[in-house]
């Protein structure tokens, strides 16, 4: 009678610790996943810890692929807009360019277009790649590379000598640096993740 008594004892123990760890593990696993904030719409939660909530939903919202898509799916996504908005301006420069008789504008349009080469042609499609590798650490880095990029352009018309030479980018460069800033935000929550 004593070997039974200590098996249901043993038993009766055992279920104890499993019903007092469930709730354990349950708060745990939403305090390490950052979408965990019982709201439906996971874009929605996705683009709350953005700076640019508006921005980032309008672009998710409209994408396809974004409703079906996980954290990874929708950073690949910012970064496919960026790449798509980046391309644009740089096709804009160049085409300044052509059209400038203003030989001020020219250089500093110049500058800007080999500021946006590698974002378009590198850094970009490396963050994309990265992202798809699992490799968020790096992703951000590019990230990060392709702001400083912009930010020169920015600058070079900042710093100009002459007032009348005014960025014709300046829109332009506003929204690519507002969608590097929400893909920064959703690459780190893949990070945290």
């Amino acid at each position: 009678m004593s070997k039974s008594t200590t098996c249901s004892v043993s038993s009766f123990a055992i279920h104890i610790i499993l019903l007092a760890s469930i709730p354990f593990s349950v708060s745990q696993s939403s305090e390490s996943d950052p979408l965990k904030d019982g709201s439906g719409d996971l874009v929605d939660q996705i683009c709350k810890k953005t700076p640019f909530y508006d921005l980032c939903s309008s672009i998710l919202h409209s994408n396809p692929l974004s409703p079906k898509a996980d954290l990874k799916g929708m950073a690949l996504v910012m970064v496919n807009n960026i790449l798509a908005n980046a391309t644009d301006t740089l096709s804009y420069i160049e085409g300044l360019i052509k059209h400038t008789p203003d030989r001020e504008l020219e250089q500093a349009l110049a500058f800007c277009a080999e500021s946006y080469i590698p974002v378009v042609k590198y850094i970009l499609p490396q963050a994309a790649d990265a992202i798809n590798q699992g490799r968020f650490g790096f992703a951000s880095y590019c990230i990060s590379d392709a702001v400083k990029e912009v930010s020169s352009c920015d600058k070079k018309f900042s710093g100009s000598s002459s007032s009348s030479t005014q960025s014709p980018l300046g829109d332009r460069n506003d929204i690519v640096q507002k969608l590097v800033d929400v893909a920064s935000a959703i690459i780190k929550l893949l990070v945290k993740s």
